[in-house]
């Protein structure tokens, strides 16, 4: 059954490999939040619907929140409340969906009332203690029921009043997007002072980026070692004219999704298109498809997306690569390492140890499993990879939809890999593998 495990098989005979992805996770769980902070209705299309983004729309219908969801259309109208919540007094389960979790943590905090906030049993393993302790000490009630620092907790705020708060950025940026993005429901705005080796990171900058285009303004200073913004109350825009009501908001396909598919070009040796990505996107895993390159694959930005072909040689050489601003390309990329003629190194993605899984001892075990010789370095904040006979296994996910998704694309090259749980994928491409079997030889009778 598709739920308990599927079983790879090679793809079909064809020179490309064209497919279209879901809208991108990142984009479409900010837009959620900023649209419910305007003053109008704002209309978004090219939605994904998730896991991860059902839970963050549940929470808004929780919260009071009017909304018109069309999930064939893939589009959803939100009837913003400039930053009011209509139910002050809510319980609300964000999941699995970190970013539900930090981002709506904060906007509740900033804008006040009474909250039961629960997540899944694997949300409740995932670091929140940073953020706690960040909104305790500028006056938000915070209770935890479970475990200390993690969900689920009780939450009660009269608002906050704070001039500035400092985030590390080390642990997960999504702390400073989530500040970053209620900032505006202060009176008097917020100066918010990043901190760690992250402060110009992908998903900081895809915050940045939303918020300029819903209108809110930022100034950003460089004193020291760190990166202070300042982000300005509502209301909002200087552009003469610019209103808010009926807002019309575009979301990127998922260019995390793409990777996925892009991958496939060295390891199957196959020209890959992606519908709708190109270079221009705001995304930080664009970073992959260049990556690719430094592997012998060559890119071109076409009028229905980047077309990314393999270099003339089938064997492809590994790389010496940090991925701290990409990592959950990590995954990916040691995929493409299992396949390629030389060892691969992949530096600074220590904080994948804290995401959905355990990330980097699942590529060490899996790969492992698979035959590779792969091993934690640089004090377990890296791996390097090298090549070796690999066979067939059943491979674990841990839950954890980008250990699914990635070890499928060695299954691809080497017969007899099996994915357990390939349901997991439904947090943030819940027809993966349907895509996957349309490009694949078709499945013995």
């Amino acid at each position: 059954m598709m739920n308990d495990a599927y079983t790879v098989r090679p793809l079909k005979e064809t020179e490309l490999i064209k497919v279209s992805v879901p809208g991108s996770k990142s984009i479409t769980n900010r837009a959620l939040l900023l649209s419910a902070m305007e003053t109008g209705k704002c209309r978004l299309s090219g939605v994904l619907f998730s896991g991860d983004s059902r839970a963050f729309l549940s929470c808004l219908k929780e919260l009071g929140f009017s909304l018109d969801i069309n999930e064939e259309d893939k589009t959803v109208i939100i009837e913003g409340t400039g930053g009011i919540i209509p139910n002050k007094n809510a319980a609300i389960n964000v999941g699995s969906a970190g970013t539900a979790a930090r981002f709506l943590t904060v906007f509740l905090a900033f804008a006040g009332g009474h909250y039961v906030m629960n997540a899944s049993e694997q949300m409740c393993k995932r670091p929140m203690g940073p953020l706690i302790e960040i909104l305790r000490n500028v006056g938000v009630n915070i209770t935890c029921t479970g475990s200390e620092g993690h969900f689920p907790f009780i939450m009660d705020s009269n608002g906050i009043n704070a001039d500035e708060i400092s985030v590390d950025t080390d642990i997960s940026t999504q702390f400073a997007s989530a500040l970053m993005m209620a900032a505006p429901l202060l009176n008097n705005g917020l100066r918010v002072r990043l901190t760690g080796s992250r402060t110009q990171g992908a998903y900081i900058n895809i915050t940045l980026n939303m918020m300029k285009q819903f209108g809110y303004l930022s100034h950003e200073t460089h004193p020291d070692s760190s990166s202070v913004l300042r982000i300005d109350s509502c209301r909002k825009t200087e552009e003469p004219g610019k209103s808010t009501a009926d807002f019309n908001y575009n979301i990127e396909p998922d260019v995390s999704a793409a990777c996925y598919f892009y991958a496939m070009a060295p390891i199957c040796h196959k020209k890959v298109l992606v519908n709708g990505v190109h270079f221009d996107s705001m995304q930080g895993d664009i970073k992959f498809i260049k990556a690719l390159e430094s592997m012998g694959c060559s890119s071109k930005d076409t009028e229905e997306g980047i077309l990314l072909e393999p270099s003339v040689d089938i064997m492809y050489p590994g790389t010496d690569i940090d991925m701290n601003d990409f990592s959950d390309q990590a995954m990916t990329m040691a995929a493409v390492a299992a396949c390629a003629s030389s060892p691969t190194t992949i530096r600074n993605i220590g904080h994948i140890r804290l995401q959905e899984s355990d990330r980097l001892n699942a590529i060490v075990t899996e790969l492992t499993r698979l035959g590779c010789i792969c091993r934690p370095i640089d004090e377990n904040t890296g791996i390097r990879i090298e090549p070796a006979g690999m066979h067939g296994a059943s491979i674990k996910t841990y839950e954890d939809h980008r250990i699914a998704m990635a070890f499928s694309l060695i299954g691809l090259k080497i017969p007899g890999i099996t994915i357990l749980n390939p349901g997991c994928c439904a947090k943030t491409f819940e027809n993966y593998f349907d895509v996957l079997d349309s490009i694949c030889v078709p499945a013995s009778p």
